[in-house]
């Protein structure tokens, strides 16, 4: 970081100035950097996501829960009427790579209509066809280049090498339940039951572990000499001159800083974060704004509104056979024999993404397309990791893929180290709670079937399976899975934050580049299309 730094205090002016180093400001930071005329800071306010933690895929366990809060912003939302009046946790990343540092790695595109819908509510030039090539020029897939993948983008995609026996037994126990085997969620078709490609090392010493956006696309080209990458330094306003961004101030070290942007300024922090930097600094609900003393540089009630998400609900089991993990002593030490194993290979448990078996599922054969899905785990997840069950077992998830339910990100206070307001308004359409209920019960059937009966033990969290009693634990346990997108939406209308070409409207250049730009939500994890974002995003960008 010396010679970083070096270079940074001699140059507080540059040409882009990305504010946000997850997974669309690390795409960003490398490919306007390509150009060695132009250049480029990159602004994160975690560290440089190099650490063993991030690394070993299995140790997503121990980051997510944030306790303590390593590399995660652990956040929490409003109370939650939906949720029984609950607060929900929403871990985010903090660190270059972002939330791709501290999740799951699961490489999924969501359904190619997803697309289509995003171009006919107003952001032209986002249809499936238009997008498909920058995820293909993202992506590293093992499987080598075909029409639904590419093989030589930054991004390795790997099949996992040594799943767990339970989750061969998951996929079986969806054939028992007539839902078919598909061993390319990406590929022609997404319904269907198997295993997740995850976004990990395949070749080179690398092998085997997370290969997050920035370990893809910043680790690699760090010392380029028009690339400053500045660590721990928080954004706490933009800076505007007559309606155009100028730049970033920013505390790093202690003091305060002015970042400067010849060109453009491009925020990516994120669903929550891009709208909270653009409120702190005067540009969002003229209403909200006042109500905490920051003069209004531009009106615009769509910043903040427009928050979707993935809730999900969870059922757990002990397991009869120790082939999974176990926070006992026994499975304790298994974990430590995996990690060293991973040290010298790349493979075993360590290697393993925990969410390693996955279903994309129709709740009514009307659907036109699946509306849920499964995660399988091969431990068991409460609350996040927040709460530890000490005995062998595993879990699956559920998540509604196209919730009805609208929330929004704003203020708590207008000083810039203050959290943002959260409210995802879980469960506030109850079209939602219907359509989770049907998840949970087709989810419970497979869980049930014949092909995982060799592990399941007693079930955490048992009721008497009325739909009283169903929609009472839903309310009492139902969290995010991670997936928040919307606040800064993409359109012509007048909610929209940002154009098609992702820039604010009503101020010159100015960008918002990150999942707040999706107009809705995706089919599935939004890892990889946050990043096909930022691929499309840089080319618009150099074209002006």
């Amino acid at each position: 970081m010396a010679g970083l730094q070096g270079k940074f205090w001699q140059a507080m002016e540059f040409d882009y100035v990305i504010i946000g180093g997850g997974s669309a400001g690390c795409v960003l930071a490398n490919r306007l950097s390509e150009d060695p005329g132009t250049q480029v800071c990159l602004i994160e306010a975690g560290g440089e996501g190099r650490a063993f933690m991030v690394r070993a895929p299995a140790m997503v366990a121990a980051m997510i829960s944030g306790r303590p809060r390593i590399n995660n912003w652990a956040l929490w939302t409003t109370p939650q009427p939906g949720l029984g009046g609950r607060r929900a946790f929403q871990p985010r990343g903090r660190g270059l790579g972002g939330s791709s540092a501290i999740n799951a790695m699961l490489y999924i595109r969501g359904h190619p209509s997803d697309y289509d819908g995003w171009a006919d509510a107003g952001a032209e030039g986002w249809d499936w066809q238009s997008v498909l090539p920058w995820f293909l020029k993202a992506e590293g897939n093992m499987r080598g280049a075909s029409a639904w993948h590419g093989a030589d983008g930054p991004l390795q995609v790997s099949d996992q090498r040594q799943p767990a026996a339970i989750t061969r037994a998951f996929v079986e126990a969806c054939s028992e339940n007539q839902i078919p085997e598909n061993a390319d969620f990406n590929g022609e078709a997404q319904d269907g039951a198997g295993l997740y490609q995850v976004t990990q090392f395949h070749t080179g010493p690398q092998k085997g572990e997370r290969c997050s956006a920035a370990a893809a696309y910043v680790h690699p080209v760090m010392m380029r000499p028009n690339l400053t990458v500045l660590t721990r330094a928080r954004a706490e306003r933009l800076t505007l001159q007559e309606q155009r961004a100028t730049g970033v101030m920013i505390r790093h070290r202690g003091r305060r800083r002015h970042i400067r942007a010849r060109r453009e300024v491009i925020l990516s922090a994120g669903a929550f974060a891009s709208p909270h930097l653009l409120m702190l600094s005067g540009i969002g609900p003229a209403e909200e704004l006042r109500a905490h003393g920051i003069d209004v540089a531009q009106d615009l009630p769509g910043v903040g509104q427009n928050l979707q998400d993935h809730l999900d609900y969870i059922l757990s089991y002990v397991s009869l056979r120790a082939d999974v993990v176990g926070f006992n002593p026994a499975g304790l030490m298994r974990l430590a024999r995996a990690g060293l194993d991973w040290r010298h290979s790349g493979e075993g448990l360590f290697a393993s993404p925990m969410a390693e078996g996955c279903a994309f599922l129709r709740s009514d054969p009307a659907c036109d397309k699946p509306d849920l899905q499964l995660h399988f785990v091969i431990g068991i997840v409460d609350q996040h990791m927040r709460k530890i069950h000490l005995a062998n077992g595993y879990s699956c998830h559920v998540c509604l893929l196209r919730p009805h339910s609208r929330g929004s990100v704003g203020l708590s206070s207008a000083n810039p180290s203050a959290p943002p307001r959260i409210d995802p308004a879980y469960l506030s359409d109850p079209r939602d709670l219907q359509h989770m209920m049907q998840g949970a019960r087709m989810m419970e059937r497979i869980l049930e079937s014949p092909a995982l009966a060799p592990w399941r033990g007693r079930r955490l969290y048992p009721h008497d399976g009325s739909d009283t009693a169903l929609q009472a634990d839903i309310r009492a346990r139902a969290d995010t899975i991670y997936h928040p997108v919307g606040t800064c939406r993409m359109g012509r209308d007048d909610m929209a934050v940002t154009d098609p070409q992702l820039r604010v409207h009503g101020i010159d250049g100015l960008r918002v580049v990150d999942a707040s730009v999706m107009p809705g939500l995706i089919g599935g994890n939004t890892n990889a299309p946050t990043i096909m974002i930022a691929e499309r995003a840089a080319d618009l960008i150099r074209r002006g």
